[in-house]
């Protein structure tokens, strides 16, 4: 089982020599990834379903995943996830390819549809239609990254006459569609390499899979997308117990979060490598 690292560019790896240390002991320790989940802003003070508190450190995951980049020279970076309806997908192109191109080929697109409407609203983006906002922005991307003349017309982006370069070396970028709703999961079939579950029990990430496979009956995936790779973040601590759990259901990835309290990923990793390999 492949081996993540969530929280690259959160809480204490905020800081320019923390994040190098933790990039650096996850590849050095084997880890397969760097994850970096994203929040633009907070509602203050904290309500439900707002799993942050205001105050709480989140560098921006394109700038993050950069820098640890720069870094590292093996491990991939993740977005774990990018809010999709929040940015605007021609940027966010420009954004991918060149991270894509400075790694030289490390980079997954995981995306999201968000769900904080205190968030949507002071950015200015589409909460009531962000499902259907985000199927279009990927379509969008995906005609800047490998059309030779980019073009695409939709309800919510439309261009026509432009190009950008450079594109990314990866043809196609690797996309991880999350979310734990129907939705979320005819999104995985139908467009995704894979799927990425948070903050899940081994009980909820086989509700979610079932749910995957019930998708899976009512969208057709395309055969060039391959078998759908299901990565999870443990909810609490992950033991030999939990990692044989998911192991059985299938999960190809496990995406740790490092512990808060310590100063130093190390312990954090050691575990993780020491309860996939009981």
């Amino acid at each position: 089982m492949k081996l993540g690292l969530f929280n690259i560019n959160m809480g204490r790896q905020c800081a320019p020599d923390r994040l190098t240390a933790a990039a650096q002991a996850a590849e050095a320790a084997g880890f397969e990834s760097l994850w970096a989940g994203e929040h633009v802003v907070l509602p203050d003070p904290q309500v439900p379903p707002s799993p942050m508190a205001p105050q709480e450190r989140a560098i921006d995951p394109f700038i993050g995943l950069t820098y640890a980049a720069a870094v590292t020279e093996r491990i991939r970076l993740a977005t774990g996830i990018v809010i999709m309806p929040q940015r605007n997908p021609v940027v966010l192109a420009k954004q991918v390819a060149s991270l894509d191109v400075l790694s030289g080929g490390r980079f997954t697109l995981g995306i999201g549809v968000g769900y904080l409407e205190p968030e949507f609203r002071a950015i200015g983006a589409n909460f009531p239609d962000r499902g259907a906002v985000t199927d279009e922005f990927v379509e969008a991307m995906q005609a800047l990254w490998y059309q030779e003349q980019p073009e695409y017309h939709g309800a919510h982006v439309d261009f026509a006459g432009v190009d950008a370069h450079p594109r990314p070396v990866q043809r196609p970028v690797p996309i991880v569609v999350g979310g734990h709703t129907a939705a979320a999961y005819r999104r995985a079939v139908a467009r995704g390499d894979g799927w990425y579950g948070f903050a899940m029990p081994p009980e909820a990430a086989a509700a979610s899979i079932d749910g995957l496979r019930r998708a899976a009956d009512e969208v057709d995936r395309p055969a060039t997308l391959g078998d759908l790779e299901l990565t999870i973040t443990p909810r609490g601590r992950l033991t030999a117990e939990t990692a044989a759990a998911y192991a059985e259901l299938g999960v190809d990835r496990l995406v740790i979060i490092p512990n808060p309290k310590d100063d130093d990923v190390r312990p954090s990793i050691d575990a993780a490598l020491t309860a996939v390999a009981s």
